[in-house]
């Protein structure tokens, strides 16, 4: 994993920005796209809840002090971390730019790369599946309460009712719990087919982000984000990253938990999803602020796997180093205890 390396998902992100920039849907097509957008969300969902067996869900129970700052880390910390930035507010952008901050902070942790990291650093990947995969399946219910308790102590733009978490539990719960029921049936074609399901799930993501900007350009998006924003967003990503990776650290270390865990923790307590928050945000928030809204998401998205990425491979070589260390070590005691 390069530590420059754009991700493959956020590169064609770029793409469907840019074709819904210069193509956006208009007309008959707004319509279409909507009811499309919307079988999309319920079969990304579906396609979670299948994938996520109950081995995974009660795995790791001995790891329970792991998981309980995971969840703490991802429900807790990040939204008070966001609070403080809205409240705070150093940066000179819109109010929306800062709705889209404190959205992304009250998300679940993503799952695919939290492992992948915590596998390359050598950190303890069974905790790493379970934790991450608890919070995706958390996130479904906590996310959509934190969005009436949190959002609305920053403004109205989430609705103000909890007629929107109804609208999100109906839409991403209920097929995640049709899908969760059916692995019964389609657990072994899930299992064979987890790379068309990933595929599935991108393209879900990519049509969301396409009618979201779709409208979002439409309403002159561009006539209020220019470059300079782009890179306040880029900035305040880094800020919250930084400060939730520090948080983690310093909680792993004064809790004693050891290397492997520690990677753990910090990998998948300072994870957003973009998989999750996407299709949320299109069914919480007017059309014509989704694009806009979901912007330092995407932008966080691709930041937290650079950072990531750089300290993984630091973690990686520091532990070969100690391996070799230690090896060493080993072959000089027993050739000491042969003297």
């Amino acid at each position: 994993m390069g530590i420059f390396r754009i991700d493959p998902l956020m590169l064609k992100l770029i793409i469907t920005v840019l074709l819904a920039t210069f193509l956006p849907a208009r007309g008959h097509f707004v319509e279409f796209f909507e009811y499309l957008t919307t079988a999309a969300i319920a079969l990304l969902f579906f396609m979670h809840g299948a994938k996520l067996s109950k081995e995974k869900i009660i795995a790791g129970g001995s790891h329970w002090r792991l998981h309980l700052w995971v969840m703490c880390s991802t429900f807790v910390l990040f939204p008070i971390l966001g609070l403080l930035f809205v409240w705070w507010h150093p940066l000179p952008v819109s109010a929306e730019i800062y709705t889209g901050f404190l959205y992304l902070c009250i998300l679940p942790a993503t799952v695919q790369s939290a492992i992948a990291l915590t596998s390359l650093a050598g950190g303890n990947v069974a905790a790493a599946v379970c934790s991450a995969s608890a919070s995706s399946l958390l996130g479904v219910f906590i996310s959509p309460m934190l969005v009436g308790l949190v959002m609305n102590v920053h403004s109205d733009a989430a609705g103000g009712s909890f007629e929107q978490i109804g609208k999100i539990m109906l839409q991403l719960l209920v097929p995640f719990v049709v899908g969760h029921l059916s692995r019964r049936w389609i657990a072994g074609w899930v299992e064979r087919n987890r790379g068309l399901i990933g595929k599935t799930d991108q393209a879900s993501i990519l049509l969301v982000v396409y009618s979201a900007f779709s409208e979002a350009v439409v309403n002159g998006i561009w006539h209020r984000v220019g470059a300079s924003t782009l890179l306040y967003i880029v900035a305040g990503s880094l800020g919250i990253l930084f400060v939730a990776l520090v948080i983690n650290l310093l909680v792993a270390r004064l809790f004693r938990f050891n290397r492997a865990d520690e990677i753990t923790i910090l990998f998948c307590g300072s994870k957003k999803s973009l998989a999750n928050g996407v299709p949320m945000a299109n069914i919480l928030f007017p059309s014509a602020s989704v694009g806009i809204i979901v912007l330092p998401l995407m932008i966080f998205h691709q930041v937290q796997l650079m950072v990531c990425s750089m300290l993984a491979q630091r973690y990686k070589k520091t532990g070969e180093k100690l391996a070799a260390k230690q090896k060493v070590e080993a072959k000089a005691a027993v050739v000491e205890s042969q003297k």
